[in-house]
């Protein structure tokens, strides 16, 4: 039996991962109590004036939003939409408190796309999931346990599953356990484990970390840094990968979309790169469809387009 070659990744050192995030386990604590006692209703009305906040007093997001935007939607954005697209955000991280705790009957959660996830999970092999920062994972989630009989983990780095898994631990203490940390001595075997066990294994693709390990590919009309890591690590674990995307629709609304990108099982390994590349490109163009369909869903609030030769609209 030939033995794995080690996967490993690079910490994070761009700057949107250095930011640091405004967060507290208290306030946490305060909203979901208010959320679950008092009721969804009268708790998304406070979002209001957090959103509120942010598109005034948060500059460097705001001016973020805004270029996205004005290339999302085609035209120069307003105040309106600034505060739609903030909103949009704060209301999928809210509604995490009732996803959380298993009120899914707060929502009108509709799928599309089911017999592609049945198709790679028939195998028992498990498959992973490609998300961006976009809509909510955790509607996922919420469908696989109201569903049955399908495991959803998340992979992430471990500083920010610490920061994660303290949030979760604010909201629902049992739902950290979903949280597989990367850079641990045991964080490849417990990847391993899920995967073997027949779960789904989800990743964001939409933040670069490393210039050296981005691809450059066009999104929304100019060039912008793709991480080609997470694609790396389905390919040298041979699994499926499908596209993810929760677009949230306003109100209780949500849908759940997947996309195949690429399987990985069969793959040579002289082939591997070239697969690699055009499984990325087909997320790439996926995400970009989805951002024009639902622009207020994209919530990556820095200078996604920054580089070495920043493009403007």
């Amino acid at each position: 039996m030939n033995a794995r070659p080690p996967v490993t990744l690079p910490p994070p050192d761009a700057a949107w991962a250095r930011d640091g995030e405004r967060s507290s386990p208290m306030m946490l604590r305060l909203m979901t109590w208010i959320s679950l006692r008092l009721g969804r209703r009268l708790a998304r009305g406070v979002l209001v004036g957090v959103a509120a906040y942010f598109v005034l007093f948060a500059p460097r997001a705001r001016q973020a939003s805004r270029r996205y935007l004005r290339r999302a939607l085609g035209r120069e954005p307003g105040w309106l939409d600034g505060f739609r697209h903030v909103f949009s955000f704060a209301a999928t991280v809210h509604d995490r408190v009732y996803l959380l705790n298993d009120r899914h009957d707060l929502f009108d959660i509709r799928a599309h796309g089911l017999e592609h996830i049945e198709a790679v999970l028939s195998s028992g092999r498990g498959a992973f999931l490609l998300g961006a920062h976009f809509g909510s994972f955790e509607v996922m989630r919420a469908l696989a346990r109201r569903r049955g009989g399908l495991e959803v983990s998340l992979l992430m780095y471990e500083d920010n599953a610490h920061k994660i898994n303290a949030a979760l631990s604010a909201i629902n203490p049992a739902a950290a356990q979903d949280i597989i940390p990367l850079g641990r001595v045991d964080s490849m075997l417990r990847l391993q484990e899920r995967l073997d066990a027949g779960a789904v294994v989800g990743m964001l693709g939409d933040r670069s970390l490393r210039d050296a390990a981005a691809a450059t590919l066009p999104f929304l009309g100019a060039p912008a840094p793709w991480p080609r890591g997470p694609l790396r690590l389905a390919a040298l674990l041979r699994r499926p990968v499908l596209f993810m995307a929760g677009t949230y629709l306003g109100g209780n609304r949500y849908e759940i979309h997947f996309q195949p990108l690429a399987d990985f099982t069969d793959t040579p390994r002289g082939e591997r790169d070239a697969a690699l590349d055009a499984a990325l490109a087909a997320y790439v163009a996926q995400l970009e469809t989805h951002c024009l369909a639902a622009p207020y869903n994209w919530f990556n609030f820095y200078d996604f387009w920054q580089g070495p030769n920043p493009q403007e609209p």
